[in-house]
């Protein structure tokens, strides 16, 4: 009765959720949807757990900036007919 004004499912509530959600997608269905959610939670877990890829790398030593550059030095354009 406590749960029933909570507002949490009892026992046979749950009993009557998992029947109608049966009826509703079927059993192949509910097996699909079930290996979908624990295949995600575990991937989840796993990405969490260990970083890995660029996160995972050393960074790189920064390049040495005492030589110098090879550029050009552009000037822009004037508008004249303005």
């Amino acid at each position: 009765m406590t749960a029933l004004i909570m507002g949490l499912p009892g026992g046979m509530e749950w009993v009557i959720l998992l029947i109608v959600a049966l009826l509703l997608f079927g059993g192949t269905r509910l097996a699909g949807m079930g290996k979908g959610a624990g295949r995600a939670i575990r991937e989840f877990k796993e990405e969490v757990k260990a970083p890995t890829g660029i996160d995972a790398q050393k960074p790189a030593e920064p390049e040495d900036l005492t030589k110098p550059v090879d550029a050009e030095i552009v000037i822009p354009e004037t508008r004249k007919d303005i």
